[in-house]
């Protein structure tokens, strides 16, 4: 399902946000893409304010959602980039305003209000999909490539982690926010993980689960480890942790010829941070150093990591609306990982 063109121009954008999001990922992905224009940027924060209004000075900067939806005649989408018990309800308000959506995960802080949003899109006739930018991470579309060749013969588990050291939380927001507002690292990192999985080796269910909240005086988690059980028969390991002083391999995954390791993270959101743009040179590609590691203890290979490409999504999205294309990103998938962390959350 998708929503009409606009009458004539790119899609005129409402940017919710100007946080790490709407910074970083957001803001220069629409920027580098002709098939959208950014219009508006919300954020109540002065200092942002500023940034973002020296960064896009063609872009209305406002302090409030209800000024930006006020709007709303003179716009065709609006992207979600704020703390995520907002998702759901900014959602809402954009879709009944007229605007196809783009969120951020997690897209809703619960399976029935990401629900309502479906309903709602289908309703409206308006396009509405969710930002799984690591689909395009440049190691999960090698390790991709690699299951699709049989390079690995048959899969039999997945491990998959994304851990961090930050002991100090400098977001209020983070610091406060409940599982029921969609707070914590399951709900951070769990759709990228989830997702990510799901993706490779189909339907799963959570078998088991660790979750821990390890800072002095609690707060919400921040060490989590969960299996899945796939239909297909792989298991998937998955780890989240902001509190690791030496991080895992971000994958390791075993196969009966073959294993593939690998370590560091995609580099794209390093990239767009210091300011270079898909079409740079050099942009979403990995140092050979960084290269995964393909084979057996007694012969392994390193194998180029492909180019990663987040650019991907929102030309996906414009095709999508623009000439009646599929979504980048489904959010019936998404639905599915809320709905996997939302048992682990209840006790599997």
């Amino acid at each position: 399902m998708t929503g009409s063109a606009p009458a004539d121009g790119p899609l005129r954008t409402l940017l919710l946000g100007y946080g790490l999001g709407g910074r970083v990922f957001h803001a220069p992905l629409l920027e580098a893409d002709p098939r959208y224009s950014l219009d508006v940027i919300v954020t109540s924060d002065p200092e942002r304010a500023r940034a973002a209004s020296l960064a896009y000075p063609r872009a209305a900067v406002v302090p409030s959602a209800e000024a930006a939806l006020a709007l709303a005649g003179e716009l065709d989408l609006a992207v979600v980039s704020t703390p995520p018990a907002t998702h759901a309800p900014l959602g809402l308000a954009a879709l009944r305003a007229g605007l196809h959506v783009v969120a951020d995960k997690p897209f809703a802080h619960s399976p029935q209000a990401a629900r309502d949003l479906l309903e709602t899109a289908a309703a409206a006739g308006k396009a509405l999909s969710v930002f799984q930018n690591r689909r395009w991470d440049g190691d999960f579309l090698t390790l991709k490539g690699l299951i699709e060749r049989g390079d690995l013969g048959t899969v039999s588990r997945f491990e998959s982690r994304m851990e961090s050291f930050k002991p100090s939380v400098t977001k209020a927001w983070k610091r406060e926010a409940g599982t029921d507002d969609g707070g914590g690292i399951l709900f951070d990192l769990g759709p990228h993980l989830i997702d990510q999985a799901l993706q490779l080796f189909g339907p799963a269910e959570p078998a088991y689960a660790e979750v821990h909240s390890r800072r002095e005086g609690g707060g919400p988690d921040d060490d989590v480890f969960v299996v899945l059980q796939h239909a297909s028969g792989v298991q998937s390991h998955l780890s989240m942790n902001s509190l690791a002083p030496q991080p895992g391999e971000r994958f390791r995954v075993t196969g009966s010829t073959a294993a593939w390791t690998k370590r560091g993270v995609d580099p794209q959101e390093a990239q767009l941070d210091a300011g270079m743009l898909p079409g740079d040179p050099g942009y979403g590609e990995e140092e050979p150093a960084e290269w995964g590691v393909l084979g057996t203890a007694a012969s392994a290979v390193a194998v180029p990591t492909e180019a990663g490409r987040y650019q991907e999504f929102y030309a996906g999205f414009a095709a999508a609306v623009l000439e009646g294309g599929s979504l980048p990103v489904d959010p019936a998938d998404s639905l599915r990982g809320l709905e996997i962390i939302r048992q682990i959350h209840a006790g599997i």
